[in-house]
């Protein structure tokens, strides 16, 4: 390549704003969105191809390496998933670089179950399902609540921060204030899709109403206790898993405090189904200290804990909520 090649490469490069971070969208969460400033007072913006201005030899170089790789080894189409659409009319695409080829784990999407938009679509997610909870993440391979979900509006209308991961849950799954464009209809008035707010917030063991810990089948794995607050991602696989209501299917989907070294590392698998059965979610966390019924039974992935395997947890359980102190 001449040197006068090099020149006009790097002013073309200046002059659309390949090194310019006022480009950016810094006032909203992540910060990677391109905006009107794109480019000098706004050149590049509305402009469908990237290559016009950036070399893919000289983008990415302050990244980490595998998305540095995996830009240059796909091209300008993932472009638009990290900066949007500039303007254009072009879709914005998670899923080349989120795949269980190039990301298997982040997140793991496989399974026939996810989190679709209509919930009742069967079909595998697609980019604008990922859009819908994830508008604006920061893709800096850490996970926070408000930078890397979509800033919903609570109850009071107003955008307040997420304290933890059930308040961007609860903001769609309450009875009277569901978001515009993605309202929910219960099969009845506790259904946990709708009902969910209440249970969390004053019924559900697992939400801010906390077990005492002293009841017949009290027993927990570590690090779970009774005082804490449980993730819904802790039992929900939002983004692949082979059960129904999104119920993981392998503890690397969840049950986070669980030790990773001891536990999550082993890959427990998790089988519930129709009748009721969720002995082998239950006994991923659950484990009783005093064995009684059928505690010891293995509840089918090499783990015992709970009682009454293989029967409808329902009667006693919903969502959480026990008939007894102490769960």
């Amino acid at each position: 390549m001449s040197r006068w090649l090099v020149i006009l490469l790097s002013l073309s490069l200046i002059a659309c704003g390949s090194d310019d971070q006022s480009s950016l969208d810094t006032s909203r969460p992540g910060g990677l969105l391109l905006d009107e400033t794109h480019g000098d007072n706004g050149l590049a913006w509305g402009l469908e191809k990237c290559d016009g201005c950036h070399a893919m030899t000289v983008i990415h170089q302050d990244t980490t390496e595998i998305i540095r790789e995996m830009v240059r080894d796909k091209g300008y189409e993932t472009c638009s998933g990290c900066h949007g659409d500039n303007g254009t009319d072009q879709p914005r695409q998670c899923l080349v670089c989120h795949n269980p080829d190039d990301l298997p784990t982040a997140p793991y999407l496989d399974g026939r179950h996810s989190h679709t938009f209509p919930p009742s679509d069967s079909s595998a997610m697609s980019d604008e399902d990922c859009l819908v909870c994830h508008d604006y993440s920061d893709m800096d391979g850490s996970f926070d609540l408000n930078l890397d979900l979509t800033s919903f509006r609570d109850a009071a209308g107003q955008s307040s921060a997420y304290l933890v991961e059930a308040d961007f849950c609860l903001r769609c799954h309450n009875r009277d204030h569901q978001q515009i464009g993605f309202e929910i209809s219960g099969e009845s008035y506790s259904d946990p899709l709708i009902a969910l707010e209440d249970d969390y917030r004053h019924i559900d063991y697992h939400g801010w109403r906390d077990g005492s810990g002293e009841g017949t089948f009290n027993g927990l794995r570590p690090a779970y206790a009774y005082p804490q607050v449980v993730a819904c991602s802790d039992c929900h696989a939002m983004h692949g898993t082979s059960n129904q209501k999104l119920i993981i299917d392998t503890t690397r989907k969840g049950a986070r405090r669980l030790n990773e070294s001891q536990f999550i590392s082993r890959d427990y698998s998790i089988e519930v189904n129709d009748q009721g059965d969720y002995s082998q979610l239950c006994v991923i966390c659950h484990a009783m200290q005093f064995e009684i019924d059928e505690g010891r039974v293995n509840t089918g992935n090499g783990l015992s804990g709970v009682h009454l395997v293989g029967d409808d947890c329902r009667p006693c359980h919903t969502h959480g909520e026990a008939s007894q102190a102490g769960l």
